[in-house]
């Protein structure tokens, strides 16, 4: 069996759900209290993927929100093979923030596998993604999920994709 480390980082505006979404990913736990990221926080979590038979240690950089990064949070980025985009689907101009920010990763690294997490799909009476914008975001990151870190929805599911992702750029490269 194949074993590799992967950094991995998680962007996006304030408040979208990024460091919910990296404990719900690594503990399988939500708290409903709001703590602002300051610089960066790091987890891990142990993913296997079958078929490929290959373990996965994803170092997971959750770095502070923000819609454009200086240049401190840009070298939290350096070294990363993927990144997680979030966007809060109560808040359309975290679209305008992820994409701005994809923007300024690709401008300063190599490009990497990406994943977009269209997240708070648990609060669907303030969802404010239309399936349009969905659609046209589909064809600007790798992959897009829609996703709760509150309920889990998808999150597994994502991450997941993105370290088969990393790994088949990995064992190609």
């Amino acid at each position: 069996m194949t074993s590799l480390t992967c950094k991995i980082c998680i962007v996006g505006d304030f408040a979208v759900g990024k460091t919910s979404t990296v404990e719900r990913f690594v503990n399988n736990h939500f708290s409903d209290k709001y703590l602002t990221t300051v610089g960066v926080k790091v987890d891990t979590k142990e993913v296997f993927l079958e078929g490929v038979n290959v373990s996965v240690k994803l170092v997971i950089w959750d770095v502070a929100g923000a819609d454009r990064f200086g240049a401190k949070e840009l070298a939290y980025l350096r070294g990363a093979a993927g990144h997680i985009f979030v966007i809060d689907g109560t808040r359309p101009t975290t679209v305008d923030s992820a994409i701005a920010l994809r923007d300024q990763i690709r401008g300063r690294y190599d490009v990497k596998p990406g994943v977009l997490l269209l997240n708070k799909s648990d609060l669907s009476d303030a969802w404010q993604i239309t399936d349009a914008q969905a659609e046209r975001l589909d064809g600007e990151f790798d992959k897009v999920y829609t996703t709760s870190a509150k309920t889990g929805g998808n999150v597994e599911a994502a991450l997941t994709y993105l370290a088969r992702e990393i790994v088949s750029a990995e064992l190609n490269a």
